[in-house]
């Protein structure tokens, strides 16, 4: 069976409702992304950053999967696909997605402010329980925190994302300007030779071994022209 990689940004979910950090304006939500999504952020007002991820978290579990999550599930009856996605939202799980790698972490989880990736410490919210009180610490004493990587902050899941975007037969870009490093880098891991397909509506920088095909939609349309491709 061959294999599809997705690679999907913030324009995956724009359709869903759900806004994460995109673009050069720096704002997510209104608020300035060092702000609310920095390890600065964090220690200059962890208030702040709580309540701003509480009612992220709120937004989320009102949102629903769009047409282009769907498709991509859909291509599980053909293809073994695998979902790299920078997102933070889980909304490719929540279309039904088996593996989907989150780069930049997950909303409906927080961790441990010492050690964000000690798993004994990394807890997921339900929906009927996803408000972090002030003040709420995790097992090891520390402030919980979101499970987001934070600007500056290394990305623990490229290395597996690497070794996927290695073996893919075809690799799919969805709604990501490819300008965060290092999943913009992904693209390079792809074997020569590999089509890679590129949706997103607007002009993006692709350089990467075998043929790009540039389809100008947006996720869903840009999902039902792949298909069709394919």
């Amino acid at each position: 069976m061959k294999r599809i990689v997705f690679l999907t940004g913030a324009g995956m979910s724009v359709e869903s409702g759900f806004k994460t950090f995109r673009g050069n304006d720096g704002l997510w939500e209104d608020y300035p992304v060092e702000q609310v999504a920095s390890h600065e952020g964090w220690l200059a007002d962890p208030t702040l950053v709580n309540n701003f991820y509480n009612n992220l978290r709120k937004k989320l579990y009102a949102a629903k999967p769009n047409e282009g999550h769907r498709l991509i599930k859909e291509l599980e009856k053909a293809y073994e696909v695998t979902v790299i996605t920078q997102n933070v939202d889980n909304l490719h799980e929540k279309a039904g997605s088996a593996k989907v790698i989150h780069l930049h972490g997950e909303l409906t989880k927080v961790c441990s402010s010492n050690e964000p990736y000690d798993s004994r410490y990394i807890q997921e919210l339900p929906p009927e329980n996803c408000e972090v009180a002030l003040g709420t610490r995790a097992g090891d004493g520390s402030l919980l925190r979101p499970f987001i990587v934070f600007f500056g902050e290394a990305v623990p899941m490229i290395e597996p994302a690497a070794a996927e975007a290695a073996q893919a037969d075809i690799f799919v870009i969805i709604g990501t300007s490819l300008n965060v490093y290092p999943a913009a880098g992904l693209v390079q891991y792809a074997r020569p030779g590999t089509p890679i397909y590129l949706i997103d509506p607007d002009d993006a920088p692709v350089s990467g071994s075998g043929r790009v095909t540039h389809i100008k939609k947006g996720a869903s349309e840009g999902m039902k022209e792949l298909m069709r491709l394919l």
